[in-house]
């Protein structure tokens, strides 16, 4: 995550001091410029698309549950994604939902973001 990606997504979406002017940043309880928690699901859905649904069948989501922002991502983080299935079940008549907790995770190992997604896949009998 770059200064500038987050100057840019922040002053579009989500305009807050501590995402769009260093200096207010510094004095905020962030103690510098900070990615929004917007900016951070943005990013982390590009992973989950590249690493995960792309060529998967996935079919669309029907919720997050548990969205969580524990500590914020800073100009120079590099994020990736860790996933666990927690459960599949039957949805719709051949539609099943596989529910995941997805971390995204800062280059210094700590969880920048935390959620557990809901995602719709063909039913394949088992």
């Amino acid at each position: 995550m770059t200064r500038e990606e987050i100057l840019t997504f922040a002053e579009q979406y989500d305009p807050q001091p501590f995402h769009t002017d260093e200096e207010a940043a510094e004095s905020s309880l962030f103690g510098g410029l900070v990615a929004s928690g917007w900016h951070t699901a943005s990013a982390t859905m590009r992973l989950v698309v590249d690493g995960i649904l792309e060529d998967s069948g996935a079919m669309g989501a029907v919720g997050v549950d548990e969205l969580r922002w524990p500590n914020p991502v800073r100009p120079g983080d590099v994020l990736s994604i860790d996933v666990e299935i927690l459960s599949k079940e039957p949805w719709r008549e051949g539609i099943g939902v596989v529910r995941t907790r997805i971390d995204t995770v800062k280059t210094d190992g700590e969880v920048a973001q935390s959620y557990v997604g809901r995602v719709l896949y063909p039913m394949t009998g088992e």
